[in-house]
């Protein structure tokens, strides 16, 4: 099954050789770029050397059963069941080690909700969910930076975009994709009746600028005053920056800042998200055979989750997951819903290419 590992190994090899070779260390690009690959390669080498030792032991057990000796047999026997009961979890990790994986994992996130069908309630769930990711964001130890915000008078979101700045922070956000449902009843409901309500997620990976080729010609720049109706998250001055891409009618807005250039930069990088991730939408139509191996379209359309406040449950319908712990899921804990996606997806690739 895995016979053409040996290439991976003796890259590896080669790697380890190169690293203490003086002309690759006196050459800082160089010494990165193997360092990188030997770190990629390292996992799946250490993988296929302990599958290699388990199917030689499985063969010299095999064999010394055929001896006449008994105490030979006897630990031939123990070796043997010893090999058969590890080597499926081997096979089964090179496996996921040798799954094609997404260029965009390691990649800062910069995640957009929207308020959806539901209004003020929507806005609020909205805020709600921004809470959820940036606990979360803090509890894995990653920065977090507004980007632009559009608040209600009684304090929800009609949307916010923001940065998230943290190793393979996409690899586990990229999930969140969708639109999120709540049940519950808000305050301002004298009857206790239940409300649903909707906010949209949109998860991008940050896009270097070699990887979007924007034209200047193609960008409309204006300037304007923050407003908000909350006013504690924003700064109240004329530097907000507004950029129309004007290829694409697409319009980003930044005014987090105070200084009319940091919102510019920011801008940017949304912009270049935002068209990197409409290239990899467009891509993505091109091979529906690759999407149905994964978890979800990421479609923000699609209905991935519902928040019910009353039952304090929060279910992911793509799964079929079901928690019982609605507060500690609000308050960042998705350690458990987001690895299950992980496994999930993992899973579903597995069967796609075994098939």
């Amino acid at each position: 099954m895995f016979e053409n590992l040996k290439v991976f190994e003796n890259r590896f090899e080669e790697i380890g050789q190169k690293l203490y070779d003086p002309q690759s260390a006196a050459d800082p690009a160089v010494f990165s770029a193997l360092m990188k690959e030997s770190r990629e390669l390292e996992p799946v080498v250490a993988a296929y050397r302990r599958y290699q030792e388990l199917t030689g032991a499985l063969e010299e057990a095999k064999e010394l059963l055929e001896s006449g000796d008994q105490e030979l047999r006897q630990l031939a026997q123990a070796q043997l069941r010893e090999s058969e009961q590890q080597l499926p979890a081997v096979t089964e990790e090179l496996k996921l080690l040798l799954l094609p994986k997404d260029p965009n994992d390691e990649k800062n996130v910069i995640m957009e909700i929207r308020g959806g069908t539901g209004g003020e309630e929507a806005a609020l769930f909205a805020y709600d969910l921004y809470r959820m990711y940036t606990a979360y964001a803090q509890r894995q130890g990653w920065r977090t930076e507004i980007v632009s915000l559009n608040e209600t008078e009684l304090g929800g979101f009609k949307e916010v975009s923001f940065l998230i700045d943290g190793a393979g922070a996409y690899s586990k956000l990229k999930f969140e994709s969708g639109a999120h449902r709540v049940q519950r009843v808000p305050e301002t409901e004298t009857q206790g009746r239940i409300h649903t309500s909707a906010a949209t997620v949109a998860v991008l990976p940050e896009a270097e600028e070699v990887e979007v080729d924007i034209d200047p010609k193609d960008l409309q720049i204006d300037t304007f005053r923050s407003s908000g109706a909350g006013g504690q998250h924003i700064n109240k001055t004329s530097s907000a920056i507004r950029i129309t891409h004007l290829p694409t009618g697409m319009v980003v807005e930044c005014q987090d800042e105070r200084s009319q250039y940091k919102n510019k930069d920011k801008a940017m990088k949304v912009l270049r998200a935002r068209l990197l991730s409409q290239e990899r939408e467009k891509a993505d139509a091109q091979v529906a055979a690759e999407r149905r191996g994964q978890v979800g379209s990421g479609d923000r359309s699609e209905r991935i989750r519902t928040y019910n406040f009353p039952q304090s449950r929060v279910t992911d319908h793509r799964i079929g997951l079901t928690l019982y712990k609605l507060e500690e899921v609000l308050a960042g804990s998705l350690d458990e819903i987001v690895d299950s996606l992980i496994a999930a997806d993992r899973a579903a690739k597995l069967e796609a290419s075994a098939s």
